[in-house]
């Protein structure tokens, strides 16, 4: 949305080798190209602290940029609170981590590939060997909305070496109340296509419109992928769904080893609670009417961690889980106040 005298923002491309991806399970793309928002004064001499931007599921960085009626795109959001002061100048890196099933999660599976590795390993060198970053952790942030937050808060716990400040908006955490809802009506439609996960991706892929009722299992195969590979069987069956198609019980067995991803679990390990305490913000949000029930996963995460000692700033906001956007407005400006060189 263009308004005022605000300037279009400048946006280049990192192409990323993708050296970490090669030979992925599923052929995805190794060499993968990043938006990067470069602010005003960038001149390829003065340093600039750094925001990994992560997109939410079924989307990429480049998602951050398309353009929307009455609504600014991320880049140009960032333009316009550096221009009336409100945000320290900052780079945002926008990855693309997309595979088949529809997302990473931002972690490394044996069923989709080592995400989590290429973004801390490789794109984070890649991006301060190509640009004028501020190279340390306390000058870099990652953030993000949906699978994007998930994946910004778990990255923070996991790597507080290489980032000083989180933003989670949405982020899914509280897996019994934000996915297990899914399970009857993903096993419903599996049930269609006799249990078979390959025959369900194959007339997906194929349909010149995806069927919008289908997107549960969808995701669910994207979480089992992320989060229960079975690394003994070739793609697209390379995962152990948590529950009986027919039956639609819960497999405990598989269940568990999801909630070791599960942030308000992880939080119940000092070393999760110490990365935390790292931080220079740890942001949270989410929408009071969220349809995946996330407002109550972080209302739990907060809870715990204010029993842990652990500052933070969580906020709710009167709106549903899509088309939150303008939430960054807020987030954006309190990273960059904390990463400023």
């Amino acid at each position: 949305m263009r308004g005022g005298a605000i300037p279009y923002p400048r946006i280049v491309e990192v192409t990323v080798p993708g050296i970490t991806l090669a030979g992925n399970p599923l052929d995805d793309p190794t060499e993968r190209r990043i938006p990067v928002y470069l602010p005003p004064s960038y001149d390829g001499k003065k340093r600039f602290p750094v925001i990994y931007l992560l997109a939410g599921f079924a989307s990429t960085g480049a998602g951050f940029m398309n353009y929307s009626f009455g609504r600014q795109s991320v880049p140009e959001m960032a333009e316009s609170l550096i221009a009336q002061g409100k945000m320290h100048e900052t780079i945002i890196v926008m990855p693309d981590c997309m595979t088949r099933y529809g997302g990473s999660q931002y972690v490394d599976s044996a069923a989709t590939g080592n995400y989590e590795s290429y973004l801390v390993d490789e794109l984070l060198p890649c991006i301060d060997r190509t640009l004028r970053t501020l190279a340390a952790r306390e000058h870099r942030a990652v953030a993000g909305k949906s699978s994007g937050g998930f994946g910004a808060i778990r990255l923070a716990m996991k790597n507080p070496d290489r980032f000083s400040a989180v933003a989670c908006h949405s982020g899914d955490m509280g897996f019994e109340l934000c996915y297990k809802p899914n399970f009857p009506a993903a096993a419903k439609i599996l049930e269609q296509y006799r249990g078979s996960i390959a025959s369900f991706l194959t007339a997906y892929e194929n349909a010149e419109k995806k069927p919008q009722k289908e997107f549960a299992l969808l995701d669910l195969i994207a979480m089992a992928a992320a989060y229960s590979p079975d690394s003994g069987k070739s793609a697209p069956e390379n995962m152990h769904l948590p529950f009986n198609f027919h039956t639609c019980e819960p497999i405990d067995a598989i269940w568990r080893k999801w909630l070791t991803f599960d942030p308000v679990e992880m939080i119940e390990e000092e070393k999760y609670r110490d990365a935390l305490r790292s931080m220079k913000l740890v942001f949270l949000d989410c929408g009071t009417l969220d349809e995946y029930n996330l407002q109550f996963g972080h209302r739990i995460f907060s809870a715990k961690a204010t029993r842990h000692a652990i500052a933070h700033r969580y906020e709710e906001f009167m709106d549903s889980h899509s088309n939150t956007s303008y939430r960054y407005g807020v987030s954006l400006p309190a990273l960059s106040e904390v990463i400023a060189g």
